[in-house]
């Protein structure tokens, strides 16, 4: 098997972070200053998003986990920096405590102007924080191939992001409440199979034939293969709260596509699971984080959580050497052990039943470990 050569999974991340009042701890819009200060310094790796409280950054294609690291520590610092000298704070939740939508303003743009215009509320109401990391591909056929068996494990992965515990100022009893706020979007969620690259670009087709989507960018699932890059972009997780966190999960991603890749190479293929069932695990996720527990659809039982964790640790644990990313993949255990973002927010909570305290944990915990 010395054949197989890893180098093509390379890595990008995106991140997105809110803007926060220091004093109100209100997310606040920052009239895109943030971000146009920010293209001085790092140029197009940082834009607006459609709320003015959301900054977007994304990192160079990185070779490995270790330049994703130094990637996004870079951004988190700049950002922060540029945030701090106009007396507004940054964070990473996957929604803010208790700040209103209803109040937030929306960046004009003709893209943005257009998707509000068309999806109305579901569109001002999607103030939302999450994280896309994109795995390099060869080619489109095997990017198809990858995505297909990689949605098995995105409710896996996903359990370890969540961080969004809270919305509007109500405990909402999930781990990650982000999702269900982004439901109410169209050509959301865990994507069906597709048995090759021609059906998935003629089904992409047709939706651009009949004026459903103008670009296959407005296709939103949890997973897709990108419209324009040769990579599989993983978009289910909530925005972690640390860097050391990003980049454990940003490790994972890479890890279960090159296992994937090894297996195909070898003539073996992970088994296909419906939508349906998938679905079934990702609102066990979104419910319970890593607490609770999964269906094992090859054992057709429920499985303690964590445990599944391990066993997907294990799954890849022979492609991690050639990654070169044992120590991101170890971070794992750490969230496993110490718990998610929402975890400890909810933690910060218990103490006082304050808010305000969970904001301040956020916005503290921005640049942690960097």
């Amino acid at each position: 098997m010395a054949n197989i050569s890893y180098k093509n999974f390379t890595i990008g991340v995106e991140e997105e972070y809110m803007v926060i009042d220091p004093v109100s701890r209100e997310l606040k819009s920052h009239e895109q200053k943030i971000v146009h200060e920010g293209q001085k310094i790092i140029k197009d790796k940082v834009k607006a998003e459609m709320h003015q409280a959301v900054v977007e950054v994304g990192t160079d294609i990185c070779q490995n986990v270790d330049e994703a690291f130094m990637d996004v520590s870079t951004l988190r610092k700049t950002i922060s920096g540029i945030g701090e000298s106009m007396g507004l704070k940054l964070g990473a939740s996957g929604t803010h405590p208790f700040s209103h939508w209803e109040s937030q303003l929306i960046t004009d743009h003709v893209r943005y102007n257009e998707i509000v215009n068309e999806l109305q509320e579901a569109a001002r109401s999607n103030l939302i924080f999450g994280l896309h990391v994109h795995v390099g591909m060869e080619s489109r056929e095997l990017a198809i191939h990858i995505a297909n068996s990689a949605r098995y494990f995105l409710p896996h992965v996903y359990a370890l992001s969540t961080n969004s515990p809270f919305w509007e100022g109500r405990l909402t009893g999930y781990k990650s409440f982000r999702t269900k706020v982004f439901d109410k979007f169209p050509r959301t969620g865990i994507p069906d199979y597709f048995e090759s690259i021609e059906a998935y670009e003629s089904y992409v087709n047709l939706l651009i034939r009949t004026n459903c989507i103008d670009n296959a960018k407005k296709i939103w699932w949890d997973l897709r293969v990108h419209p324009f890059f040769n990579t599989v972009e993983f978009r289910i997780c909530d925005i972690p709260m640390t860097v050391h966190e990003t980049i454990a999960i940003a490790a994972l991603f890479q890890a279960i596509c090159a296992k994937l890749y090894k297996l195909k190479s070898q003539n073996l293929n992970f088994m296909m699971y419906s939508r349906a069932l998938l679905n079934e695990n990702k609102w066990r996720a979104s419910r319970y984080g890593i607490d609770g527990s999964l269906i094992d659809f090859g054992k057709e039982s429920e499985v303690n959580t964590r445990v599944l964790i391990y066993e997907l640790l294990d799954f890849v644990d022979d492609v991690v050497p050639h990654l070169g990313s044992r120590h991101a993949i170890n971070y794992v255990h750490n969230i496993l052990e110490h718990g998610t973002g929402a975890d400890r927010q909810l933690q910060v909570y218990e103490k006082n039943k304050n808010l305000t305290e969970v904001a301040d944990y956020i916005t503290d915990s921005f640049l942690s470990g960097i």
